[in-house]
């Protein structure tokens, strides 16, 4: 096993082979189209689909060893519960600060195209009061990095990255070929994603934020109307061949492989968010109909979106985030518990109020 630092390809790749990927390009842009047909359909998609945002940061991260699950966090969002063991508050914060950057950077994208600033921007916040906080956040790495088992020597890695010296101009060229005219923006992104893989530029944070940078350049090329695009299901429920893919193209320069592999992943993902977010918007339009009946409030409205981005909560977050009287938003909640939208998972004792669950929200996101 070579203890050399990987040298990799310059973009664009030259003699590339499309032929293998011609039949699964159609149907993987397909997908990917009606995809986007529902978020166009979707009034305001990030308050709406914000729990899939979570579900994406939670997996994103599980690929990367956190344990953290969903419903933790939105304990820990809703109800201001954290959990007792502080590797869990990490893996925690790690999802939250993904969330964080998302946000951060759609801000960006409106003004100005992905950019080598853009990066380190979101590496510093994806690293912010989390482990590798120290490691050098929003900097490119200046030490040599290696890929193996925690505790192992570099001449046992199984990966090692280019050095440190060279990341800068791979960095520069893979942003350049981020704006250049691909035959394909499918067979781009994967190389695009492979190959900041490849590079690995900062110490800690390269899977999430090379994940991230999947919805963030599809927004960006109109792909999609809104960067929200979930495919850390998939890379998770195939971890073994989604590394083995990226760890081909350094041993054996198969590019093919990957790029058919992330062209099945695309197609596949799509079509579940696609059902997902179908689920939640019939979901969002059953509720809008319905709670304004059963409350007769005014803010029954403002009562449902609370619902849709905040599913686990306490009446003391669920007033603060609403902004609905807190009489008023009391009375709804009854109502509301007394209908069976919601339930009382932890009854209120002392001074610690009740516990709500939005159980088919829930339900909907972890499928």
């Amino acid at each position: 096993m070579t203890t050399r630092p990987y040298v990799p390809l310059r973009l664009p790749i030259e003699k590339l082979d499309w032929k293998p990927f011609i039949r699964f390009i159609g149907p993987a842009n397909a997908a990917l189209a009606r995809y986007d047909g529902i978020l166009q359909a979707i009034v305001n998609p990030q308050v709406l689909l914000s729990p899939l945002t979570t579900q994406e940061a939670v997996l994103s991260s599980q690929i990367e060893g956190t344990q953290a699950t969903i419903e933790e966090v939105f304990k820990f969002e809703g109800a201001s519960e954290s959990p007792k063991e502080e590797s869990r508050k990490q893996d925690i914060t790690e999802i939250i600060n993904y969330r964080k950057a998302i946000q951060y950077a759609l801000g960006e994208l409106r003004k100005k195209p992905i950019n080598l600033n853009l990066f380190h921007q979101l590496h510093y916040i994806l690293l912010d009061s989390v482990r590798g906080q120290n490691k050098a956040r929003g900097e490119f790495r200046k030490i040599q990095n290696w890929i193996g088992k925690p505790g192992f020597p570099v001449e046992q890695a199984v990966y090692i990255p280019p050095e440190p010296s060279k990341v800068t101009d791979y960095m520069s060229n893979l942003e350049k070929y981020i704006h250049y005219d691909e035959d394909d923006r499918l067979v781009q992104l994967a190389v695009i994603h492979a190959q900041f893989e490849i590079i690995h530029p900062y110490i800690d944070g390269n899977g999430r934020l090379g994940r991230m940078l999947v919805s963030l350049f599809l927004f960006e090329k109109k792909q999609l109307s809104s960067p929200m695009f979930y495919i850390s299901a998939y890379l998770e429920a195939n971890r073994k061949e989604y590394y083995g893919r990226l760890n081909a193209i350094s041993t054996n320069k198969d590019w093919t492989g990957w790029i058919l592999f992330f062209l099945n992943a695309v197609n596949h993902q799509a079509t579940v968010n696609i059902n997902k977010a179908k689920s939640i918007l019939d979901l969002y339009s059953a509720k809008k109909e319905k709670v304004p009946k059963l409350t007769r409030s005014r803010y029954a409205i403002q009562t449902v979106d609370t619902l849709f981005k905040m599913p686990v909560f306490t009446s003391t977050r669920f007033i603060a985030e609403s902004k609905i009287p807190k009489m008023t938003a009391m009375r709804n909640l009854q109502v509301l518990e007394k209908n069976r939208v919601i339930e009382v998972v932890r009854p209120a004792s002392g001074s610690m109020p009740a516990l709500y669950l939005f159980r088919k929200l829930v339900e909907i996101v972890k499928l």
